[in-house]
């Protein structure tokens, strides 16, 4: 589990078998923030690349190669970005004593979206992104949380079917991820709110588990 607050920046390869981060490298970043370096990897650590959740499966002196399976190279843009040595976001995993500055994150990609327009504004920037699914836009609404490569964001605002939405990015997260590097075409890894999805599916069992409308209503909600 993941809190979507990125904590490094690394250099995406691949390798032989599977992928390679090179870490401790400032990239694109002007933001420092706790140390946190391959000196803390350990073998079997996961670690969030870009929203995406792998295992270390070899601790390296600058960083650490990670097993990736054909099904996260087919749902997330890592495969693309490692092959053009890409800066990636990096978080470690959520410790039980950790704050949950962010939202609740799983490190699994829902789908892809791609940058549609990025706007400078006074105090902040504005990034416009859009579901290559729209599918998943029931899980977005305004002040919701998504994970657009692995940060944990607020949206501003949506097209009525979510498909669509806009987010606003302060000057810290701007600087301190890679979201400065994107560009509009590109694609993103994005990851839906967990409680969206959780609640979901209880309403879609409410024959079973008695959670409906009139069960909310009742509820006082």
């Amino acid at each position: 589990m993941f809190t979507g607050l990125v904590r490094a920046i690394g250099r995406l390869e691949r390798a032989p078998a599977g992928l390679r981060v090179r870490m401790g490298e400032r990239g694109p970043t002007s933001v420092a923030g706790p140390a946190w370096g391959p000196a803390d990897l350990a073998l079997g650590d996961s670690v969030a690349v870009d929203g995406v959740c792998l295992t270390v499966a070899e601790c390296l002196a600058d960083g650490f190669r990670a097993d990736v399976s054909e099904e996260t190279l087919a749902r997330t843009v890592l495969a693309e970005r490692a092959g053009s040595g890409a800066w990636v976001n990096l978080e470690p995993a959520l410790r039980l004593a950790d704050r949950l500055g962010g939202h609740l994150v799983s490190g699994h990609v829902d789908g892809l979206g791609e940058v549609c327009r990025i706007s400078r504004q006074p105090a902040s920037w504005q990034l416009e992104l859009a579901w290559c699914d729209p599918a998943y836009g029931r899980y977005i609404c305004e002040k919701a949380s998504v994970a657009v490569d692995g940060i944990s964001l607020t949206v501003a605002g949506c097209a009525g079917d979510g498909g669509s939405f806009w987010i606003a990015v302060i000057p810290h997260t701007w600087a301190g991820t890679t979201l400065s590097q994107r560009r509009p075409g590109e694609r993103v890894n994005l990851e839906a709110d967990l409680l969206a999805k959780y609640t979901e599916r209880l309403l879609a069992a409410s024959g079973s588990a008695g959670l409906d409308q009139h069960w909310l209503r009742q509820q006082g909600y």
